[in-house]
């Protein structure tokens, strides 16, 4: 609808345009000979429509002609120019929507291997300048194309030989700039595009580091590492915007020219300049309208490869494939009643990177907590992003009550998981947003949030605060203690309902007091909760009715927590002793 609107405007506003230039003519001839108009054929019908009786109510007539002609053209560029800046503006918000969505929606495996710079960078300010440099000059090149075909047959209407000979050098001239222009054009915006991720790049990491950049003092070389980038990026636009500019100077000097030409020779006919005077004024008036539409189409070319960087990632984004589950009804958790079984798992992340798992089986009944602990680099986490439905099993199956857990039914089963990672994730908003996390503020069931946090055992301390569930966080709970945001972590998990919770090494910032307290916590969340927890310190475990030792990709023992010790005892004796 915006593009039909866009469509009829520019047609609309090219017809105007050969309007004021048609009425140019007989305008300066009622000026220069209004005599010999007014007896002119062509003008006897006009003269008796509207009841002219003398020359000077034909030069009034045609006055108003002509500036009603003028003011029509303008208010329809204005609108034209109102219609394309809406259009663009709408599409850039329907792009930018388009990659958020298909970017959260993207497999796990996918948002680990990427770079988040590039992502926000596409999201907002690629997808800004597609729209500004790209999506906005394109609408303009087709309105200019359409006016110069408009203008164009006018001028050749009154004068076919100097029109032609004016568009084909023009064309010349613009065919020549634009070879010599193209590739640096290029060159710029691959400049551009690459700087821009490398700004995005440092300033989130100066500022999602800020507590070790002050420590370390290394604020001096993050800000050098953006100034050239912000430097490099802002040459590179302001190279493309010269390129894009600096002809319609040399053409505006080479139209003067050419109407002195043009004048010289109109004057040297037998006529003389008073019969010249109208055809030449024609002439001028669509030169004056022809020249800046030229170059406005100039412009929107260069300002089209000049973004190019722009327009490849950005289609690159919109390229990321949609789930098929996306526009089905509703999900339906899975039922699950017995057990968690990891048949033969084998992981890597791509066929040439080493396996991260390897033949792992494991059962984990519902109900039971279960710890996980190893090395670094031993596959607990990998393990348990496969638990979670995260990451697919290069070979092996992950089933629930029997049932394979696949792409078709992933949804289902992450319904009843959820996940407290080490350092929980917290907006600046308030408590309740936060244990709600993801629910829209007036859609947040206050009773359900009272019940997780006292589950969570924190719901006395947050009552206690000014403000209680509505008092604020700070960005990333800059305001709370460590084990606080832990335990908001687990109030989350409750207030999801879930019936699996990880703990993916939640406890092991804290301190051991506060650990103690966050596992008491754990502890008390009841038997009908699955607990899978991930630990670097096997006594951080003890609350587990089973830990799962893992070492170089496979499981190496499976027991309670006594037994665990007792076998780690005993084979660090036989390694002593070896």
């Amino acid at each position: 609808m915006q593009f039909m609107l866009v469509a009829g405007l520019t047609t609309l506003a090219s017809f105007a345009e050969v309007v004021t230039i048609g009425t140019v003519i007989p305008f300066l001839m009622a000026l220069t000979s209004p005599q010999t108009l007014y007896k002119h054929a062509a003008a006897q019908s006009l003269i008796a429509f509207l009841g002219i009786s003398s020359k000077e109510d034909l030069v009034l007539v045609l006055t108003c002609c002509f500036a009603a002609a003028s003011v029509g053209a303008g208010l329809l560029r204005v609108a034209l120019l109102w219609a394309n800046a809406h259009f663009s503006s709408r599409t850039g918000a329907d792009l930018s929507i388009s990659i958020y969505r298909r970017t959260l929606y993207q497999p796990y495996a996918v948002h680990v291997s990427r770079n988040t710079a590039d992502v926000i960078g596409g999201v907002t300010i690629k997808t800004s300048g597609l729209v500004s440099n790209v999506f906005s000059p394109a609408l303009t090149l087709m309105s200019t194309m359409i006016m110069m075909l408009s203008i164009l047959g006018a001028l050749v209407f009154i004068d076919p030989m100097i029109a032609l000979g004016a568009l084909g050098g023009f064309a010349l001239i613009y065919g020549v700039i634009m070879k010599f222009t193209r590739r640096r054009l290029a060159n710029n915006s691959e400049r551009t595009t690459r700087e821009l991720n490398r700004a995005i790049k440092v300033l989130q990491e100066g500022l999602g580091g800020i507590r070790d950049v002050l420590i370390d003092g290394t604020q001096k070389i993050y800000c050098e590492t953006y100034r050239l980038a912000d430097l490099r990026m802002r040459n590179a636009h302001a190279n493309t915007l010269f390129l894009s500019q600096y002809p319609r100077f040399l053409i505006e000097a080479l139209g003067t020219v050419l109407i002195a030409i043009v004048a010289y020779v109109l004057a040297g006919r037998e006529a003389g300049v008073g019969e010249a005077l109208p055809v030449l004024g024609a002439l001028a008036l669509g030169a004056q309208r022809m020249l800046p539409v030229v170059q406005q189409g100039y412009a929107s070319w260069a300002s089209i490869i000049g973004s190019r960087g722009y327009l490849a990632d950005t289609i690159a984004l919109l390229d990321q494939p949609l789930p098929e589950y996306l526009d089905t009804k509703p999900i339906e958790p899975l039922r699950f009643k017995k057990e968690i079984c990891l048949k033969q798992i084998a992981f890597r992340y791509t066929p040439d990177t080493p396996w991260v798992l390897n033949n792992v089986d494991l059962t984990i009944a519902k109900g039971r907590c279960v710890g996980f602990i190893g090395e670094s680099g031993s596959g607990k986490s990998t393990l348990l992003d496969i638990v979670m439905g995260l990451l697919t099993p290069t070979s092996g199956a992950l089933e629930v009550d029997g049932q394979v857990i696949s792409v078709a039914n992933q949804r289902s089963w992450q319904v009843l998981v959820s996940h407290v990672p080490q350092a929980i994730f917290l907006t600046d908003s308030s408590v309740a947003e936060n244990i709600a996390f993801g629910v829209p503020t007036e859609e947040i069931d206050m009773d359900r949030v009272r019940r997780a946090a006292r589950r969570a055992q924190i719901a006395d301390l947050i009552e206690s605060w000014p403000g209680g569930y509505g008092a604020t966080v700070g960005e990333r709970g800059v305001k709370l203690s460590g084990g606080q945001r832990q335990r908001i972590g687990i109030a989350r998990a409750l207030y999801k309902q879930a019936e699996v919770i990880i703990f993916d090494e939640a406890t092991s910032a804290l301190d051991n007091q506060t650990e103690e307290a966050v596992m008491r916590a754990i502890e008390g969340l009841g038997k009908d909760l699955t607990i899978l927890i991930i630990a670097h310190r096997l006594s951080t475990l003890s609350i587990c009715d089973e830990i799962v030792e893992i070492s170089n990709q496979r499981i190496l023992r499976i027991g309670t927590y006594a037994e665990v010790v007792t076998q780690r005892q005993a084979a660090n004796a036989v390694s002593e002793r070896a």
